[in-house]
């Protein structure tokens, strides 16, 4: 296989987990947070009760939905398109004082269970139904809004989590606003950071660097978070460029064995035979899903070697490792763009390079957190920053206007309504357009009427497969042929026909005679049995 692990593969796949790791570590930092903290939700003021859930999705994401994927360039973790769901669970089930989390990691892991029999009844083909238009449109949308959310990052206002993706966000603020109250609290000294750490990152993204065997050596936001540590030490003396706690990632830091433990919820197996639990394991389930669905086929559609990834093995995967983090008290798992988009940038070979990002989790997260804890969020914002633009670059806007309007018009609607919502209603806005047009193209081109020919007929040619979609434009047409004249109807190329349809050719050819038509039918002695008019 292609995407199987291989020592010549590994140096470029420890490079792209090293940088995933980067990517993925605020991510689950702030969806974890900005999930457990929702508006509501009462019980739990620990700091490392509240991020630990995010980082075990991150962890099982990255070493077991990792192993058992067939995508080549995917990455899996907590996703904030599930957010509202994940807090709106908790709130219901009683918050953390009152073992809401433990019924919800339950639900989860049910979830789980879920999908890994969507994905044995080969659910998964529902994916090949997406139109590229709609994932391209997810795709731009995604990287407009990391774009605009990671802007306050960028210049030092950290005060949203990362990883709150919804228009209106847990601190009461919506978007727009958060990039308002930046300009009034700008940091200076994160906002050097973030402009250092940019400029490595584009240079280090020039063929220069890339064509030259010892600079490629290193990883540009390997680079860049080494140096932003060095300049955040210098700057912690230099009054008004401080760069505070509040402005470094935060990663807990357990001092003992009991403590450690203490961060983790596990499941309460009791709460099983609640209806409650069951509904919001199928909610989960089925969000969860489509969503990874919609990541796979955006991923597929960037892969430089325009590979396939095996829908219903995904769904698999996604079950096994929402099932393992749902016991160990994590958050529901999907395929996330974000990271795969990263993980593709930065030169990934295997699917072995997912694998590994989950293992320098599990290595800093748990071993050496504090080195961690000195790396600068500005940092992480200029690298999501410029996965953003690569994901919403002009070009590729240019390029789907210039495909015409059947194209762009659901790129802009997915791309508009996730900006002020979120990314699944986004995609189904997306989609409802997209099927609109559809309809329109397939209504036009289901049937062609001839004008009266020199035999002084109406000469009416169905197509090779007329559905019941097509039934109202040629009632239409049917209804506008002159009273008295001779009509012809096709269907000679015609390989199937609804019921619908056919009924409606049957009270057209009944009521002939009242409206003085004389009908006549064309087709292929082969096709008699499946079109032949009459009941």
């Amino acid at each position: 296989m292609k995407d199987s692990f291989s020592i010549k593969n590994l140096k470029f796949d420890l490079a792209s987990g090293l940088v995933v790791f980067f990517v993925a570590l605020p991510l689950c930092l702030g969806i974890s947070l900005a999930s457990t903290s929702y508006k509501g939700i009462e019980g739990l003021d620990d700091f490392a009760g509240i991020v630990m859930p995010g980082l075990i999705a991150g962890i099982v994401g990255g070493l077991v939905v990792g192993t058992f994927s067939g995508s080549r360039y995917g990455v899996s973790g907590p996703a904030a398109g599930l957010i509202t769901i994940v807090g709106a669970a908790i709130i219901e089930f009683g918050g953390f004082g009152n073992g809401g989390f433990e019924k919800f990691a339950l639900a989860v892991a049910l979830g789980g269970v879920i999908q890994f029999i969507f994905g044995l009844i080969k659910a998964g083909f529902v994916a090949y139904y997406i139109p590229f238009s709609v994932i391209k449109g997810m795709l731009a949308g995604i990287g407009i809004t990391i774009f605009i959310k990671e802007l306050p990052h960028f210049f030092g206002y950290d005060s949203d989590p990362e990883g709150d993706l919804k228009f209106s966000q847990t601190d009461g603020h919506n978007t727009f606003e958060e990039i308002w109250l930046m300009l009034d609290n700008v940091h200076l000294g994160a906002t050097i950071v973030a402009f250092i750490s940019l400029a490595i990152l584009i240079i280090w993204g020039m063929k220069f660097v890339k064509n030259n065997k010892i600079l490629n050596l290193f990883p540009g936001p390997l680079l860049a978070i080494i140096i932003s540590v060095g300049i955040a030490t210098i700057l912690m003396g230099v009054s008004g460029f401080e760069i505070g706690k509040s402005h470094l990632v935060s990663v807990p830091e357990p001092g003992s064995m009991e403590e450690f433990k203490s961060m983790f919820y596990f499941p309460n197996f009791n709460a099983i035979t609640e209806p409650a639990v069951w509904r919001v394991a199928l909610v989960v389930a089925l969000v969860a899903s489509i969503e990874s669905l919609l990541c796979v086929e955006a991923t597929d559609k960037m892969d430089p070697h325009k590979g396939r990834t095996p829908m219903n093995r995904e769904l698999r995967a996604q079950g096994i490792g929402n099932m393992l983090s749902g016991l160990l008290g994590g958050l529901p798992i999907t395929q996330v763009i974000v990271r795969s988009t990263a993980n593709i940038g930065a030169g990934a070979k295997t699917k072995s390079s997912a694998i590994i990002h989950g293992a320098f989790l599990v290595g800093f997260v748990l071993l050496i957190p504090g080195v961690l804890n000195l790396i600068p969020r500005a940092t992480l914002a200029a690298v999501l920053l410029l996965i953003g633009w690569k994901l919403a670059s002009p070009k590729a806007m240019i390029q789907m206007v210039k495909s015409g309007w059947e194209q762009f018009v659901p790129f802009f609607v997915v791309i508009g309504v996730m900006l002020v919502t979120d990314l699944l209603i986004g995609v189904g806005a997306g989609l409802a357009v997209a099927m609109v047009i559809i309809l329109y193209r397939n209504l036009q081109m289901s049937f062609f009427i001839k004008p009266i020919t020199q035999d002084g007929k109406v000469h009416i040619h169905l197509s090779q497969h007329t559905t019941f979609l097509n039934k109202a434009s040629i009632m239409k047409r049917l209804d506008e042929i002159e009273d008295g004249k001779e009509v012809v109807i096709d269907l000679s190329d015609t390989l199937s026909i609804d019921f619908d349809v056919k009924e409606a050719l049957n009270d057209f050819i009944e009521g002939a005679p009242d409206r003085d038509l004389t009908v006549s039918i064309i087709q292929e002695e082969k096709l008699i049995q499946n079109v032949t008019m009459g009941h």
